[in-house]
Parts: structure tokens; C-alpha cells; sequence
């Protein structure tokens, strides 16, 4: 994701809504950590515990909204992982836990933070990373988000932490890479 290519830095995906204090037990559950090693298989049952139905109907491209509190809890490395498996395109939330923020931008899963309120459960929605801008298709309301630092954007761009390391070296020359 370059400067000027908002279109490469747009996601298109439906709606996934869940409420306020959604914990990494609720979106990997501690029962199935005996599959950590196995990563499409714990995938299988990310937020079973808040959305039975959600690993059977996520396409995708598809976005998980919340409210406040998203990801609180324990480290689990593993919960934006199984998201990004399933193909979740973004987490957006009113709040989120900083490790699950880390966790998640580390892997290349953007979670961002805006006022979630009047999105609905369904909705469609265009999100310009680069832009700082959601829209919302099915309401045609518009909905600003914080401005990822350069930086930040490309190492989503390149799919994570450690895509990013193999193509730069470091953040050494940060200033030159973004």
C-alpha cells in the first residue's frame, strides 16, 4: 500500500456484529488450545462461544465489528490468527485490548478504532485504509477512522511483522520505507 493507492488499501466485506467485552476466550475458547498447532483447526471454532454459526457463514473479506473492550483478556496470539483464517478482513471497535491491537497488526489483521454504533449487523462496508474512511454501502453513512501511521500500513501491506522484515531488513531506514 502506497501513497495514492487507496484503492489497493480498500476492503469491501459484510457486517459480523458482536457487543461490548468480546475476550480472547470468546473468540478462541481455552477448551480448544490443545489445537494451537494446529491452526485451521482451532480456526474452525473462533467466537463458536458468541456466534455458533460464525465460522459457517464468514466469507472472505468480511469484518467483525464490536463496541468497547475487543480482545480483552489474556495474550492468546492465537485470537486474531483464527480471525485472519477465516478470513476476517478487519476488526473494527469502539476500544480495543493493546496485545490483541499488537497481536493483530503483527500478523497483518488491521483493527480499527471508530464509533461503531450505527453499524448494523449485515451491512456492507468499504473501508479506505489509507483514507481513514469507512463507508457504509448499505446506509450510505460515512464513518472516519484514526489514520494508520505510514509505517503501520505497510506492514499490513506486506501481510504482517515478519513479511515485512524479509522485504526491509528492519525499521532501521523507517523514514525511507514508507
Amino acid at each position: 500500500m502506497t501513497a495514492g493507492s487507496s484503492e489497493a488499501s480498500a476492503l469491501r466485506g459484510r457486517v459480523f456484529r458482536f457487543g461490548n467485552d468480546i475476550s480472547t476466550d470468546l473468540i478462541t475458547a481455552g477448551r480448544y488450545m490443545h489445537l494451537r498447532k494446529n491452526l485451521p483447526e482451532l480456526a474452525k471454532h473462533a467466537l463458536e462461544d458468541a456466534d455458533p454459526a460464525f465460522v459457517q457463514r464468514v466469507q472472505p473479506g468480511d469484518f467483525v465489528v464490536a463496541g468497547t473492550n475487543f480482545g480483552m483478556g489474556s495474550s492468546r496470539e492465537h485470537a486474531p490468527l483464527v480471525l485472519k483464517l477465516n478470513g476476517v478482513a478487519a476488526v473494527l471497535a469502539k476500544s480495543c485490548a493493546r496485545i490483541f491491537f499488537r497481536n493483530a497488526i503483527n500478523i497483518g489483521l488491521p483493527v480499527l478504532i471508530c464509533d461503531t454504533d450505527r453499524i448494523g449487523a449485515g451491512d456492507t462496508l468499504r473501508v479506505d485504509l489509507e483514507a481513514a474512511l469507512i463507508t457504509d454501502e448499505t446506509t450510505g453513512e460515512e464513518i472516519s477512522i484514526g489514520e494508520l501511521p505510514p509505517v503501520m500500513l505497510r506492514i499490513l501491506g506486506e501481510g504482517g511483522v515478519k513479511p515485512f522484515i524479509r522485504r526491509y531488513g528492519s525499521f532501521d531506514n523507517v523514514a525511507q520505507i514508507t
